[in-house]
């Protein structure tokens, strides 16, 4: 019989299932990460942490032997993958994503679901608006250029010819700033926002389709007697994924006593990006029943200084989705950049937006109690380990969002 996990339970073997954002990149990039900036962050603080690939038939991950607190764990590390999603989505040229744009721009505008996002953190409404005013910019450049050249072919050809042949400029101009994209994330913003707006908040049946597999993952895992913590890692886009797959799970009981620890990190998320939008009633549901379980521990960490986070707001709150009573999660915490980061080291990043909504999966120079290489490969279980901790003093628990019905089809039994 597996030992009764609590919060005093110890961590000898771990699973951890890592759930990307809207992420076009393989997962090895993820393993990367966490060799460089685990062995940095192993520097600072003083521990080991020793690396290796999994070869078999599950998901792309790597195995993890750490040498921390006076004890040896063993952790798995998963990345259940998106990305050819992504890829799929992110195939339009630059006429159609100009449609995109319109289409996007609509669903939020015509909801009034932008201005209630405004309401809730400036940031990253202004993150959304970025894309808009880039590809609006790039297209009145373009044409600005057109029509310098029409004038130009003005001296020699009738004004309507020399204008017309001026315009065919204008796609080579957009075709160079979509190059150009590494640099701005202007494209990628854009689609980035769509697919979680194309239908109007709902996931895509494919998209459906993949977080059933990762339910079955997660559950396989839990239901192993070797395994003392199954952690699930959400970020940015992730985390609303992990709501649902956690949601999912719980409620084919795959999680609870004589079952291994089931923790839930939800990092830098975007929840409301989603939740406020009208059809949107799956996620908002899962919200409501995960906010309710015992059966796990929920920590959210964002922090002020990622502009691309709903920083310090309860994605559940923030969502409308609250209960009346019996809300249990997330315990919401600040990473707290300005303080767990060096002076040189935050000016550093401060202009590279993307660089810090990524510093949750990296090291820190002066950690405080979030280190995410403790967390997830460390003795402690995630409830142990934030045990008695407090939430943010800034927390934000406001909804703005018109919308609040949830899943009919969905059932969100009591606590």
């Amino acid at each position: 019989m597996r030992k009764q996990t609590d919060s005093g339970q110890g961590v000898r073997e771990r699973r951890v299932f890592y759930i990307p954002g809207y992420d076009p990149f393989p997962p090895r990039r993820y393993r990367e990460l966490y060799r460089t900036e685990g062995a940095a962050q192993a520097a600072i603080s003083g521990y080991s942490l020793r690396q290796r690939p999994l070869k078999d038939t599950g998901p792309y991950g790597w195995r993890v032997e750490a040498a921390m607190e006076d004890t040896d764990t063993r952790t798995e590390i998963r990345i259940l993958e998106w990305a050819d999603i992504v890829r799929d989505s992110m195939q339009a040229g630059v006429a159609a994503t100009y449609g995109l744009l319109a289409r996007t721009a609509w669903t939020y505008v015509s909801t009034g679901a932008i201005f209630r996002l405004f309401r809730l953190r400036a940031a990253p409404g202004i993150a959304a608006m970025y894309p808009v005013v880039m590809l609006l910019g790039q297209l009145a450049l373009s044409l600005a250029a057109a029509a310098g050249v029409g004038w130009a072919l003005a001296f020699v050809l009738p004004g309507w010819a020399a204008y017309l042949l001026g315009l065919g400029v204008v796609p080579p101009i957009l075709r160079g700033f979509r190059r150009l994209d590494g640099r701005f994330f202007v494209y990628y913003l854009l689609l980035d926002f769509s697919f979680t707006a194309r239908h109007r908040g709902r996931n895509p049946p494919e998209l459906e389709a993949r977080l059933a597999e990762f339910t079955r993952h997660i559950a396989d895992a839990l239901a192993d007697p070797a395994v003392d913590e199954v952690l699930v890692v959400g970020h940015s886009s992730g985390v609303h994924l992990g709501v649902s797959v956690l949601a999912d799970a719980i409620r084919q009981g795959a999680a609870g006593r004589e079952r291994a620890a089931l923790s839930f990190l939800s990092l830098g998320h975007a929840v409301p990006m989603q939740s406020y939008l009208p059809e949107a009633t799956r996620l908002r549901a899962d919200l409501h029943y995960l906010s309710q379980r015992p059966e796990l521990f929920w920590l959210d960490v964002t922090a002020p200084g990622d502009g691309c986070t709903y920083a310090l707001c309860d994605p559940v709150s923030c969502s409308g989705a609250a209960p009346e009573t019996g809300k249990r999660w997330p315990l919401v915490i600040s990473a707290a950049f300005r303080q767990t980061l060096t002076p040189e080291t935050f000016a550093k990043y401060r202009r590279r937006y993307f660089r810090l909504h990524f510093q949750y999966l990296c090291a820190f120079d002066q950690p405080g109690d979030y280190d995410y290489f403790r967390i997830t490969a460390g003795p402690q279980t995630l409830a142990a380990r934030f045990a008695g901790r407090k939430p943010s003093v800034n927390l934000i628990e406001d909804s703005y969002n018109g919308f609040t019905t949830r899943d009919p089809e969905t059932p969100v039994p009591a606590a």
